[in-house]
């Protein structure tokens, strides 16, 4: 019999590749060096202590002792004494009962949405769960959502009557999901005020306070310090350890019943290998130096406001940072590409946020302040974005 030739099965491929081309979305890999010459303001590194010789010193003390890798997932080989003291910590600090961490803040934030979205089993007659979720939320939140066995309703940005409402026609177990500051433009959630609507609702709160932690809050403990929610029974946080904390990793604080409940039911805590050990090393030593140096949350904001002020002074549309991000909108992805391109062939980099990452589909560069910035610093960078603005 005639042999058919089998299709490429990847042949579909080639078309997704031209079709990112026309629209301007074509990403890729791009390898910086140990020493690069160029002004970074691209980078999540908050408080400039990814670099800083105590933290790096603590990293290559806890490999030494600790080894390489965690050697499993947590629940086998995979915790150390080190996590522990960083969990507690962690928890002492944002005013937490307890922390769980996790090997990133996206496997977190999985956690949390799915182990707590309901009951594994559901009663046969009951309403279900219910997840309400900001429609500006970090990709991490919206994919625990897909994953959770809850119906989930998209609540408009930063609305708490809009979460009031969708909570008020629902009697069965419910759970709001929100950002503490919104990555693409540095807002801030009115967090009091959807706490309100929770409570009104009979719904838990979990934030993801990834752009808090180490900015906001007495002495950088976070949104939710600052907020008063800090420890109150129904709310949840999440945060990661890559930014202010300038290592890698992530965790979920909350009451302890919470925590023992992720322990038993999040998988992407059971089934993968723990947080390497430093990572957790290196945590745990900014957590450290933040305390010793709390001044560092207040001059990540004011560089943020300096930033601000400067792009708006010359006629950009930037947007007013809550925090430590600041972005400023580009007429369109291949002009938000030429306008970082430029900027980093003068010497600055800058982030370039372009659809799918942006909810709204407008397309942004995204500056990050860091308390380690001179005015000098702020300055240039001000000025060599300005210099590339994109015309019309």
């Amino acid at each position: 019999m005639p042999q058919h030739p089998h299709p490429d099965p990847f042949g579909w491929l080639d078309a997704e590749r031209e079709r990112r081309h026309r629209a301007g979305l074509v990403r890729a890999v791009r390898p910086r060096p140990a020493d690069s010459p160029l002004l970074d303001l691209a980078s999540n590194d908050y408080l400039g202590l990814a670099r800083h010789p105590e933290v790096t010193a603590a990293a290559a003390a806890a490999a030494g002792r600790w080894g390489a890798g965690s050697t499993g997932s947590r629940l086998v080989t995979g915790s150390t004494e080190l996590h522990a003291e960083l969990e507690a910590e962690l928890a002492a600090f944002c005013g937490f009962e307890a922390a769980l961490v996790l090997s990133s803040g996206y496997a977190a934030n999985l956690a949390a949405v799915t182990a707590l979205s309901g009951p594994a089993v559901a009663a046969p007659d009951g309403p279900g769960a219910l997840i309400v979720s900001d429609a500006g939320n970090h990709a991490s939140l919206i994919d625990g959502c897909r994953l959770a066995r809850a119906r989930t309703e998209v609540a408009p940005h930063a609305d708490p009557e809009a979460v009031r409402k969708v909570l008020a026609g629902h009697d069965g177990t419910a759970l709001v999901v929100t950002d503490s500051v919104f990555s693409v433009d540095g807002d801030a959630a009115p967090l009091a005020d959807l706490a309100d609507a929770c409570r009104g609702g009979g719904a838990a709160l979990l934030v993801d306070d990834a752009h808090g932690l180490g900015v906001l809050g007495e002495g950088g403990r976070g949104a939710l310090h600052a907020a008063g929610l800090a420890g109150v029974p129904d709310v949840v946080a999440t945060v990661t350890l890559s930014k202010s904390l300038g290592s890698q990793g992530g965790a979920v604080l909350g009451p302890a019943r919470v925590i023992e409940h992720l322990v038993n039911a999040a998988r992407t805590f059971i089934f993968d290998t723990g947080l390497n050990p430093a990572a957790a090393g290196a945590a745990l030593a900014s957590l450290r130096l933040l305390r010793r140096e709390p001044e560092r949350a207040a001059r990540a904001r004011a560089v943020a406001a300096a930033l601000h002020q400067g792009l708006t002074a010359a006629g950009l549309a930037a947007v007013r940072p809550d925090a430590s991000v600041v972005s400023v909108r580009a007429p369109g992805p291949e002009q938000a590409v030429r306008w970082a391109a430029d900027c980093r062939t003068a010497g600055l980099v800058v982030g370039c946020f372009r659809p799918p990452s942006v909810p709204d589909g407008i397309s942004r560069l995204r500056l990050t302040a860091r308390a380690d910035l001179t005015d000098a610093q702020v300055a240039e960078a001000v000025a060599v974005v300005a210099a590339h603005a994109p015309v019309g």
